[in-house]
């Protein structure tokens, strides 16, 4: 019996981009392709095996601990991004300003698919999904930057809607327009008083 069955459902790639310097800005870069090896996006920011632990982490490691990188991918929802964009009073919020690497359209509650759910590509591409990316503060700038007055506000507005964080599974090639069919975990919702 395999561990992760066939969700039935599918979503399309509609955009992919670098994040070459986050020092210097998180906006990404656009791009038609990317590869993703197991290391990450060649050229993009979070690209190791390992990274060093941060606040999101600080429950289980101290800071700077150096841990497995489970942050390789930052992925968006075409769907949740337009209902961000929205409740920030704009028509589009361009995913290069969040520091995006891949916005997937087409599938349902997508920030909160089950951490370990595959995202496969008819390549065999694979990224398996961590968890749920927690809005921040960092991406207001850039946002301020190309919308007056809106920076401040994607927090509250992507709350629940910021996609999730994923690392690369089975290496190769991502393309815009690449259709993946999600795989869940074949488990039930884990409940602590069973």
């Amino acid at each position: 019996m395999p561990e992760h069955i066939d969700s039935g459902h599918y979503g399309e790639i509609t955009w992919l981009g670098k994040m070459p310097d986050r020092e210097t800005t998180l906006q990404s870069t656009s791009c038609d392709s990317l590869f993703a090896g197991f290391d990450g996006i060649g050229g993009d920011s979070h690209v190791g095996l390992t990274r060093a632990s941060c606040s999101r982490t600080q429950g289980q490691h101290a800071r700077g601990t150096t841990i497995r990188n489970t942050r390789q991918f930052t992925a968006l929802c075409a769907q949740e991004l337009a209902a961000v964009a929205d409740e920030m009073g704009l028509k589009t919020l361009d995913p290069a300003l969040t520091g995006a690497n891949v916005v997937i359209s087409g599938l349902p509650d997508f920030s909160h698919l089950p951490p370990s759910s595959r995202l496969i590509s008819e390549n065999g591409t694979a990224l398996v999904v961590d968890v749920i990316n927690l809005p921040c503060v960092l991406p207001g700038p850039v946002i301020e930057s190309a919308h007056s007055n809106k920076g401040k506000t994607f927090k509250p507005a992507a709350k629940g809607r910021r996609g999730v964080t994923a690392w690369v599974l089975c290496e190769g090639l991502l393309r815009v327009g690449d259709v993946l069919r999600l795989h869940i975990p074949q488990q039930r919702s884990w409940s602590p008083r069973m």
